[in-house]
């Protein structure tokens, strides 16, 4: 997943010669996973993929966390990280803040005004969500078109930049795996193909259409990857003697692509249903669902929002992005909040929100969760967001 795609000239049988229009050969290289095991393609380049001509440390920022200890739920801020006029300055890849972080999984956000530089992360995929703002991410295999709603599912050591459209800021929610990402096992067939009851399909994916072809030489492009250290993770400028955008024709079943939210259809019942039916993608040790606009359950007594549970393996990290989540109703939560309720701690419907939705028959929430198998720790930028209030609406006092 995804299934397989052709793009530009490609030759008629794999690891046979192909030549440019002047007869010069173009190099082969085959991007695979899981050591020729899983997911591959082949992309035809003019020049030499392996040609680097300088390599020198990039330093990353501050990706140091810090234990949610004492245990407490949180409600995060993320507007307010990026108030004033500083975004302009910023670009989507190195204006990144660390909100929370495991050893499987780095949630970031950023908004940006800049074009980011070439980029690729070679410790995981990555898995954007567009909040706001427009752009075209530039990749290896071709350009994709990108705005608001839109997830976009790079994968590892893909190199790519994203260039901004607009005046208005890009609003990004950056999940970094240390892993791969895809749809849900349960919704593909053994041979990769979506399923029926799959709340979305190969329909809604877009992908790369035609090769992007760029010259230049000395092209320098920053590399995330695996390390010692604290985070466990090193960055490293490398100059690359032409471009790497230098691709004329790739087939296979590995690149990047897009899905809209919008795209998403739900799964409803009588009854309220577990948050299971909302996932849209997996990675190892973590899940993403989107919760959309829905109809609710429609049993005569049904509850519309969430019941009270303990998710005991669980961390819970809501991104609240759109309409209007009835169950958090006077916790100060907003469009750019982030919920987060860790294992260990029962959470649900804040005071008044069960007696509010009764009788209720649509909702209009928009909002991208992240389970985790692993405790999440705060990253900077979690810290500084944190209100500091939200663990003790539940009932109207906190600490003396």
């Amino acid at each position: 997943m995804p299934y397989y795609s052709r793009v530009g000239d490609v030759p008629a049988k794999r690891h046979t010669q192909a030549r440019q229009p002047d007869g010069s050969l173009l190099r082969e290289e085959l991007m695979g996973e899981e050591g020729f095991s899983s997911d591959s393609s082949l992309l035809y380049h003019v020049g030499v993929p392996s040609a680097i001509v300088d390599s020198q440390p990039w330093e990353m920022g501050d990706l140091a966390t810090r234990p949610n200890h004492p245990l407490v739920p949180r409600h995060l801020k993320l507007h307010g990280l990026f108030e004033n006029a500083e975004w302009k300055a910023l670009d989507p890849v190195t204006g990144r803040r660390l909100v929370l972080g495991n050893a499987d999984v780095r949630i970031s956000y950023v908004w940006a005004g800049q074009p980011s530089p070439c980029y690729r992360n070679a410790v995981g995929d990555e898995c954007v969500y567009v909040e706001a703002g427009t752009a075209t991410v530039e990749t290896v295999f071709g350009v994709l078109d990108v705005g608001p709603g839109d997830y976009v599912i790079i994968p590892r050591a893909t190199t790519h930049r994203w260039v901004l459209e607009g005046h208005a800021p890009l609003q990004a929610y950056c999940i970094e795996a240390n892993s791969h990402i895809g749809a849900p096992a349960r919704y593909l067939s053994r041979f990769g193909q979506f399923l029926e009851h799959a709340p979305f399909c190969e329909r809604d994916l877009c992908g790369p259409a035609e090769p992007l072809v760029c010259e230049g030489t000395d092209v320098e492009v920053l590399v995330k990857h695996r390390g010692a250290g604290p985070s466990g993770i090193l960055g490293t400028r490398m100059a690359y003697a032409t471009h790497p955008f230098d691709v004329v024709g790739w087939d296979g079943c590995l690149y990047p692509y897009t899905f809209n939210v919008a795209d998403f259809e739900p799964i409803t019942g009588r009854v309220h249903q577990p948050p299971p039916v909302h996932q849209t993608w997996q990675g190892t040790n973590f899940v993403v669902c989107s919760f959309v606009p829905r109809k609710v359950d429609y049993h005569p007594l049904a509850i519309p929002v969430p019941y009270y549970h303990s998710n005991v393996d669980s961390d819970e990290v809501m991104f609240y992005v759109g309409g209007d989540y009835a169950a958090r109703k006077g916790s100060g939560i907003g469009l750019g909040s982030i919920s987060l309720h860790p294992g260990g701690y029962a959470h649900g419907p804040q005071p008044g929100a069960i007696e509010a939705s009764l009788g209720v028959h649509q909702v209009d929430e928009l909002a991208v969760m992240v389970d985790t198998f692993r405790p999440l720790e705060l990253g900077e930028a979690g810290i500084a967001s944190d209100d500091g209030r939200y663990a003790w609406t539940w009932a109207g006092r906190g600490p003396q």
